[in-house]
């Protein structure tokens, strides 16, 4: 049995949560990923995957195997890149990941990496902040840029360094195109916004619970007219007229090309969301970290950061 692969497979099972899938992912058949979870478990002597008629998760004995796999593949990847790369030139791929309110920020950061050090291969993935701090916490994230406000609350051992700063608009669809690009309009109330048919992120989503707590903050409830996952569903929908969005201003700047629509900056209260990269604080960093890390905290990223995401200042 090839334990490194076995791991790897048990890995790619507990992402798709389907045999069929996940042997597909790993580029074999599904009767060799069965097989090797098999082996894993003759070799450890306990169950590891609850099986029915379709997979039904892992059992607690299999959680503790899976965490030990995603500690052994990143300890294999962080080895790999030190005897494949000199120092001063960082290889292999690096496992990011944003909400979907940062993403825009996250792919100019990883376009940035990757252009300074074309052998580092970013691997960018949209998350929930929960799924986001899970990966960071089992290792199978290494940098994630999301809210930093909840890692106190998460009881994950968690570094940060600091981005930008979070605020909020109401985007909406303009009476008539303005000349050139999206314009930033008046002030408004919380409380007005409230009365506006409004397109939000699901309730699971940290962004929801920060409006959510706003709008409270406010006096008022919100009752949204679309409720999605996807922040390109909220552009759209407010770019088709009819309705609109409460959207922070990293995601304003990504829009700010359509002269069809305007942003009116929410006030009365004033929130402000601390934003910022965060990684595991118990591990070593691989040579593609330690490159990722230096980029976040250079100053010239930062004036970048900040002048992506100006219309929120």
């Amino acid at each position: 049995m090839n334990l490194l692969a076995s791991m790897r497979y048990l890995v790619a099972l507990s992402e798709h949560r389907h045999f069929g899938r996940a042997a597909e992912a790993c580029h074999i058949t599904q009767p060799a990923l069965s097989n090797a979870v098999r082996a894993l478990e003759e070799e450890f002597k306990v169950v590891i995957v609850q099986r029915g008629r379709a997979y039904a998760g892992l059992t607690p004995e299999g959680e503790r195997v899976l965490a030990t796999a995603h500690r052994m593949l990143r300890e294999h990847r962080v080895l790999e890149q030190e005897l494949g790369s000199p120092a001063n030139r960082p290889r292999g791929p690096l496992r990011m990941a944003a909400v979907p309110t940062t993403v825009p920020v996250l792919a100019r950061f990883a376009t940035l990496l990757q252009i300074q050090h074309s052998s580092i291969v970013p691997e960018v993935r949209v998350m929930s902040s929960r799924d986001m701090e899970t990966g960071l916490e089992n290792l199978s994230l290494d940098l994630a840029l999301g809210y930093t406000g909840r890692m106190n609350t998460q009881g994950a051992q968690l570094s940060a360094w600091p981005q930008y700063t979070e605020h909020y608009f109401l985007l909406r669809r303009a009476a008539r195109p303005h000349p050139d690009q999206l314009q930033i309009g008046p002030k408004m109330r919380w409380k007005d916004a409230a009365k506006l048919p409004l397109a939000l992120m699901f309730r699971d989503r940290h962004n929801r619970a920060i409006i959510e707590a706003a709008f409270a903050a406010a006096g008022v409830a919100v009752k949204p007219a679309l409720e999605t996952n996807s922040v390109l569903v909220l552009a759209v929908s407010v770019l088709e007229g009819g309705i609109c969005s409460v959207l922070p201003g990293a995601l304003v700047g990504a829009v700010r090309g359509y002269r069809e629509l305007e942003a009116l900056p929410l006030t009365e209260p004033d929130v402000s969301t601390p934003i910022g990269f965060m990684s595991q604080g118990s591990v070593r960093p691989s040579r593609a970290m330690e490159a990722a890390l230096v980029l976040a905290q250079d100053q010239a990223w930062l004036r970048h950061a900040a002048h992506s995401v100006l219309l929120s200042a």
